[in-house]
């Protein structure tokens, strides 16, 4: 039997995977497709880590591992739901929880000293952050709104906030000394295996890394920012935002940079709170409590402290002193600064800027902000989109055209492979980078407390992403511009490769341009403004980001996208949108039983991964449910069957039973296979005649607190209990 594997993975994807896989399962096994699971949340890749501390009923297998070796076969098929890309606050929450269900894993040591705590600290950190995609992603990323779900927001077009020409929202940004400007970039001739050393000025050396291998063609780079830079900068534009009078906000990406930017963050932290630090600084060290893990984490982490009160009141005098600050959730006193993995740059930006370049306030009201983004390698994107936004005004859903992409991701590519050779430099001297024959090909004079990073980049997928591209921009004949800036290093490193490979493909009659990611980002809002689509042509940050800040501006979400992954090898994977929204769809639900997650991207994963199987399976049942589904999900946007915004109407599991009827009646009105389409008539015709009170059933929970046995680790027949609440709607299934 063909197979798929559906990721189990975390939040409300998770949730929702309890309501949708039942459906998904008996209609796939009809056409002899078996759907199988494999668990790659948070809570399954910590246990998998520590078999030796459970008991012979609790060890799972490493199932991240194995669907890293399928993705590099031909034959994989995997729908890959959004995951948890964990900070420390959320890892140490989910090893709490898991120790209260019973399993004897070890605490997360923040400061490691005996081997058996480094022991621990090193399997944390592999499913620590960005864990889950670097692993999967043996290819390259082609990611675009479906036409039905453009045709929705042109029909239906979502709420977009004012702009004003005269809006104070700003990005502040480095510029200088930052991670953009110390770039050095070189590429490897052969392969070769390379060394990460630090010399101290008192002639110390240490070796950071070593035995990293690279293959010829591969391109190297190593970067630092000066954080004696980078608090200045941060001093600077917190005066800035108070002078100004606007919110302060930071935009990082504390969870797929895992290791550079919850030190950031917390220099940010500090940096708001001097007086704080000033006074309080050591014994705060000495409780363990870090700024790293934010404000939330310091909070709570001084509650046994003696002078606990006093660092309250300090917290206190600081937020007032300061610049108003943007709120995560201002009934609750959730701060920019309390947990480093709630304001996720590629999230907030777009959803600032949506709403007419504000955030919220402490006050509870939308207000300018300045949004501080360090590091300048990609902050003049959302510059453009700002100054776009105050010179023509807000873009219309209606009449906008689309910005879709092809990312460069595949092996680990660039940043979001950096965190196995990211340092925060202990002393004053030189990192080095030096291949076999010790030759240095990168050096940098560096501080204590620079953070120091290096990536690669390898030649297949670059030569992959190019072709990708071409592939593209021929299929929809829209120009494909690649966003690369000459003076950056690494950048003018892939343009010479561009360069090189463009000529492999036939680009007659194609638009084809490279440009600089703010000038490039200004091009695409031109033509969208005049209804004109525009690939954006990406490193894998700017893939993430992208693939966030168009979506969520034209169809409101980036839940909605299709996102194909033509792996390299032959297989395929398939991902179902951002879950930058998961917690809060959670926490709803727990409270009042109603689940708003929009599981619309995964219809659209599971339609590309059967018409994928049918390709290369020769399974022709496979195909109709691809097509059918399509059609199904057309008719489930048309008729408006997505969750509502409120309590009281459907939410995701109406929004499953829906997509349920309208794929069984494609099922039983298609005629490629009669016996299929008898099939599923008596279940198309039962769900009908059942609507009401499926419907009833479904909405008749709501309103009561849920309990799903965990937030980490659900227990699934609770889980189950919650998610699949109609019993005449599980009848039905269970007949066909």
């Amino acid at each position: 039997m063909a197979k798929i594997i559906y990721t189990h993975t975390d939040e409300a994807p998770l949730l929702a995977t309890y309501s949708f896989l039942p459906i998904i399962q008996a209609y796939a096994a009809k056409a002899g497709v078996d759907v199988e699971t494999r668990d790659i949340s948070l809570a399954g890749r910590v246990l998998a880590q520590f078999p030796e501390h459970l008991t012979e009923e609790q060890r799972i297998g490493d199932a991240l591992a194995e669907l890293g070796e399928l993705a590099t076969k031909p034959e994989a098929n995997i729908i890959k739901l959004p995951n948890i890309s964990a900070s420390v606050p959320q890892l140490k929450a989910c090893v709490k929880e898991l120790q209260a269900k019973g399993y004897a894993i070890p605490d997360y040591p923040e400061n490691p000293t005996t081997d058996e705590e480094k022991a621990a600290r090193a399997a944390y950190d592999k499913v620590k952050g960005s864990a889950v995609n670097p692993v999967l992603r043996e290819g390259n990323s082609d990611r675009r709104a479906p036409g039905a779900v453009k045709n929705y927001a042109k029909k239906y077009p979502h709420r977009m906030g004012t702009w004003s020409a005269d809006s104070k929202t700003d990005v502040a940004t480095m510029g200088e000394n930052d991670f953009f400007s110390n770039e050095k970039s070189v590429v490897l001739e052969a392969a070769d295996t390379l060394t990460v050393t630090h010399t101290g000025v008192d002639g110390t050396v240490t070796v950071l890394k070593e035995s990293i291998p690279v293959e010829a063609g591969e391109v190297v780079d190593a970067t630092y920012m000066d954080v004696a830079a980078l608090r200045r900068f941060l001093t600077e534009q917190i005066a800035r935002a108070k002078a100004e009078d606007v919110l302060f906000s930071v935009h990082l990406k504390a969870t797929m940079m895992k290791v550079s930017d919850p030190i950031i963050f917390g220099h940010v932290v500090q940096a708001f709170f001097p007086t704080l630090f000033e006074q309080y600084g050591e014994q705060l060290a000495a409780a363990g409590v870090s700024a790293n893990d934010g404000l939330g984490g310091l909070l709570s982490g001084v509650e046994s402290l003696p002078e606990g009160e006093a660092i309250k009141a300090a917290v206190t005098a600081g937020l007032a002193d300061g610049p108003r600050m943007a709120m995560v959730d201002d009934r609750k006193g959730i701060t920019n600064l309390h947990v480093p993995s709630d304001v996720i740059i590629d999230a907030s930006m777009p959803a600032m800027i949506r709403i007419g370049g504000h955030m919220w306030g402490p006050d509870g009201k939308e207000a300018d902000t300045l949004a501080v983004i360090p590091d300048s390698s990609y902050a003049g994107v959302y510059s453009a989109v700002i100054d776009d936004c105050k010179a023509h005004g807000a873009l219309d859903p209606a009449t906008m055209g689309s910005v879709p992409n092809v990312g460069l991701m595949a092996k680990k590519a660039e940043e979001y492979g950096s965190h196995d050779k990211t340092f925060e430099i202990p002393a004053a001297g030189t990192v080095t980078v030096t291949n076999a024959a010790g030759d240095v090909l990168i050096s940098h004079d560096v501080q204590p407390g620079d953070i120091w990073r290096a990536c690669q980049t390898k030649d297949a997928p670059i030569r992959d992403w190019v072709k990708l591209a071409v592939t593209r921009a021929r299929a929809t004949g829209d120009p494909a511009v690649f966003w690369l800036d000459e003076e950056r290093a690494h950048d003018a490193n892939l343009i010479a490769k561009v360069r090189e490979y463009l000529p492999e493909h036939d680009t007659e009659g194609l638009t084809i341009e490279i440009m600089a990611p703010a000038a490039a980002c200004t091009y695409s809002l031109e033509r969208i403004r005049q209804g004109k689509d525009t690939i954006s042509v990406t490193g894998n940050v700017l893939r993430d980001y992208n693939t966030d800040l168009f979506p969520i501006l034209e169809v409101g979400t980036s839940a909605k996208m299709l996102s194909i992954v033509p792996l390299m090898n032959g297989g395929g994977l398939f991902e179902t949108g951002a879950g930058g929204s998961a917690p809060k769809h959670v926490q709803q639900l727990l409270e009042e039983n109603y689940l708003r997650w929009d599981s619309l991207g995964e219809f659209f994963a599971l339609a590309a991964s059967l018409e994928h199987l049918a390709g290369y399976a020769d399974n022709a049942g496979a195909k109709i449910l691809a097509d059918t589904l399509d059609a199904a999900t057309a008719t489930f946007l048309e008729n408006d069957k997505s969750p509502t915004r409120k309590i009281g109407g459907i939410d995701n599991r109406g929004s499953h039973f829906y997509l349920a009827l309208y794929w069984a009646q494609e099922m039983a009105n298609q005629t490629a296979d009669p016996a299929l389409a008898e099939v599923f008539a008596p279940l198309a015709a039962k769900m009908a005649e059942q609507e009401e009170t499926i419907v009833s059933e479904l909405n008749g929970v709501q309103g009561k607190p849920a309990d799903v046995g965990g937030y980490y680790q659900p227990v699934d027949e609770k889980a189950d209990d919650v998610m699949r609440p109609s019993a005449t709607l599980n009848a039905a299934l269970a007949a066909l």
